[in-house]
Formats: structure tokens, C-alpha cells, sequence
């Protein structure tokens, strides 16, 4: 109700404050200036009378004189006795108060339709204190799974001869509780699969084998299936998890994007901001948590009512220009080797460091340039695994894979 009044006072002030001149009396003030005027030309008059006595003018000079004063005296008498009629002024002040009320109806309208006129004020504290509520009444990692097979998942292009592999790996993989390689494996193909719940459970299992000995490496992947099996829901269990990477590791840009999105699922914009810029600012553009962090931050930024802007990203890396040049004066074979190099090079950087959707398009590209289709199809199936979710970087990649022959 206080900023109801607060914004009605203010609303009214200032359209009054606009239409105040239109009630000024106007008649009155040119009738007080004719007269002024008119005095004014009588004591030019009586100046000349004096001026003749005194010698100063001639009789002819002040003839003229006269005769001019005179004209205008006439002039402005005349002006100050002319009335004008009252309806005009009735007129326009009746259409001024309309508008005014017009105006301020409108505004309270508008308000009415596109605000919550409602709605309580909500403070800072108010704000944190509901935000800690939402976090510790989230959906748990089971709850949250199985609201995620509700939704679509995309479809993977596998061959007949992987998914059977796979599906031995389902067989055997669980009739040796203590085959850390065999659990890794399978929390693997599971995610190239999208079957992230089953990825994430295989990797939970090779985490509590391996015990305190376990790698932030495998912590991170934990993470990376159990947040994609709540289709980006970041719950209690994935955050422990992330928690229990920055124990080992403060700065670790994996952990760090993930409670950045819990918070920012949270209503804790301003909390979500830091953390992200600081994986922005400490990571690199090749890592797929970075890219995600960009993809957000902007929006993020701006529901905590700070002002910030991307970066510039630099270009992606490729050959330079002399090596291009030299590539031109190469044989077949020698440019079929350098190629090869460049892509090899590439493939093991994506697979110990991540890169961009666009590294991985142009990885499938070169693969499928070369004829090389089985390891093409393999880096298409992990592509979508760690791009899951991501609608946009799978586009461009499955551009590349239909290029390449090696999706639908």
C-alpha cells in the first residue's frame, strides 16, 4: 500500500506540475503589460513638453515627436482594452484536467496489467532466508532421475556391433564389484549412451571403490552424470560431490560452474555471478564448464543488477599461415601425414582437456575428410555424452557428423 501511495503522489505531482502553466491567467498579465506600456508613452509625452520648454527641441521636432508617441500610445491603449472571450480558456483547462486524468488512470492501469500490485516488499534477508529454503527442500538425485525419463532424450546413432558391446559390459561389468577399470568403463559408454543415470551410478560405484585414493578427475565426472541425469537439476547429492572437489582443489572450474548453477537455481543471482566469472576468468575457452558458464553469466549478471559484458574469445586454434603455405607445396602423402599430426593433436587435447562444440565439429570433419568414419562416429557419440543438454552445441556438431556420414 506505501508504494501504491508513494507512486499515485508522484504520478499526480507530475502531471500537475505540466499542466500548471495552462491555468495561468494570461488575459490578466497582457492587460497589466498594455498599461505598463501605456504609462510608459504619457511619460514620453510629458518629457517632450518639458524638453520645449527648456529649448532643447524646436517646434517642429516636438511636433513629431508628439505625433509618434502619440500613435503608439493609441496602439498599446487599444491593446490593453481589447477581451478576449472566456470559453477558449474554459475550454482548454477542462481538456487539460481530462488529459491529466487520463494519464494517471493509464499509468495505474498499465501498472495493474503488467506488475503485482500484490505483491510484499521482499528485503535482502528475506531473500537469502528463501533462497536457503529452496536448497534444502530440493528433489533428491533419485527423485530428480526419475523426473528426467520423463522428458526426451535425443536419439544416439550407434552401430548394432557398439550397443552390443555395451550391453556385455551391463552383463559382466557388475559380477566383479572390485573391476575399477571395468566400472569406469561402463559409467563411460553408458554416458555416450545419454543413459547418464546409469553412467552416474556406475561412476558413484567406482568412486566408493577406489575410496580416498579417488582422483578429482572422476569426482568431476560424477558430477558431470549426475547433474545431466536431473536434466541440469543440481541436487544435494551433486553438490556434495562438487563440495568435496573444492576440499581437494579451491579454484576447481568443474565444481565451481556447478554450485554457480545451484545457486542460480536457488534465486541467488548475485552468488551465481561470482562464481562463474571466476570460472570464466580462471578457465579456459576449451573447457566445456567455461562455455557453460558464458552461456548464462549475462543473464545472471543482470537478475543481480550488476552490469557486465562477456569477454572477446579469441580464435579458435588452427594451422597458421605458413603452415598452410607449406602445406600447398607438400606431396599428397607429406600432406596426408600433416594432417594426420593436426589431428591427432587435436583428438588428444579434447579428450585430457575438453574443448569447444566447434573443435569438436571441426574434429568430426577432418575425420570424415580422411575417410577415417569408425573414430568419427566414436568422437560423434562422445560428443553427445558431454554436450548433453546443450541444444545448440549439439546442432553444430551433428552438422559435422552428417557431413562427415556418420549421423542421420
Amino acid at each position: 500500500m506505501f508504494f501504491w501511495i508513494i507512486s499515485m503522489s508522484l504520478a499526480v505531482i507530475a502531471t500537475v506540475s505540466l499542466l500548471l502553466p495552462l491555468f495561468r491567467n494570461t488575459r490578466t498579465a497582457a492587460t497589466e503589460d498594455a498599461v505598463s506600456e501605456v504609462d510608459i508613452y504619457r511619460e514620453q509625452l510629458a518629457e517632450v513638453e518639458r524638453d520645449l520648454e527648456r529649448g532643447v527641441l524646436d517646434t517642429s521636432e516636438a511636433e513629431r515627436t508628439r505625433t509618434e508617441i502619440a500613435r503608439r500610445l493609441l496602439a498599446a491603449d487599444k491593446a490593453g482594452s481589447q477581451q478576449t472571450g472566456d470559453a477558449p480558456i474554459l475550454a482548454s483547462r477542462m481538456t487539460s484536467v481530462l488529459f491529466g486524468v487520463v494519464v494517471v488512470a493509464l499509468s495505474g492501469g498499465l501498472y495493474l496489467y503488467v506488475g503485482a500490485p500484490g505483491a510484499q516488499d521482499l528485503p535482502l534477508k528475506a531473500r537469502i532466508a528463501a533462497g536457503d529454503e529452496i536448497r534444502a527442500n530440493r528433489m533428491s538425485q533419485a527423485e530428480a532421475e526419475e523426473l528426467a525419463q520423463a522428458m526426451p532424450r535425443p536419439e544416439i546413432d550407434a552401430p548394432a556391433d557398439y550397443l552390443e558391446m555395451v550391453q556385455q559390459l551391463r552383463d559382466i561389468v557388475p559380477t566383479r564389484p572390485e573391476d575399477q577399470a571395468g566400472w569406469r568403463l561402463l559409467a563411460r559408454h553408458e554416458a555416450a549412451l545419454t543413459n547418464y543415470a546409469a553412467a552416474a551410478a556406475a561412476q558413484a560405484h567406482l568412486v566408493d571403490l577406489v575410496g580416498a585414493q579417488v582422483q578429482i578427475t572422476d569426482l568431476e565426472r560424477l558430477a558431470d552424470y549426475m547433474v545431466a541425469a536431473t536434466a541440469g537439476l543440481v541436487t544435494p547429492e551433486a553438490e556434495a560431490v562438487s563440495r568435496q572437489i573444492l576440499e581437494r582443489d579451491t579454484d576447481n572450474i568443474a565444481a565451481r560452474y556447478y554450485l554457480g548453477l545451484l545457486y542460480a537455481q536457488t534465486d541467488r543471482p548475485d552468488v551465481a555471478f561470482r562464481l562463474w566469472k571466476q570460472v570464466i576468468d580462471n578457465g579456459t575457452p576449451e573447457q566445456i564448464h567455461v562455455e557453460l558458464a558464458k552461456g548464462q553469466i549475462e543473464d545472471a549478471a543482470w537478475r543481480a543488477g550488476v552490469e557486465y559484458e562477456l569477454p572477446r574469445t579469441a580464435d579458435l586454434p588452427g594451422p597458421t599461415a605458413d603452415q598452410i603455405e607449406d602445406a600447398a607445396n607438400m606431396s599428397a602423402e607429406d600432406q596426408g601425414n600433416m594432417i594426420q599430426g593436426m589431428v591427432g593433436r587435436l583428438m588428444d587435447r579434447l579428450a585430457n582437456e575438453g574443448g569447444t562444440p566447434e573443435e569438436w565439429a571441426r574434429l568430426i570433419n577432418a575425420l570424415g575428410v580422411l575417410g577415417d568414419t569408425d573414430r568419427a562416429l566414436a568422437i560423434w557419440t562422445e560428443a553427445q555424452g558431454v554436450f548433453a543438454g546443450n541444444t545448440e552445441a549439439l546442432t553444430e556438431i551433428r552438422a559435422a557428423a552428417q557431413s562427415a556420414g556418420v549421423a542421420q
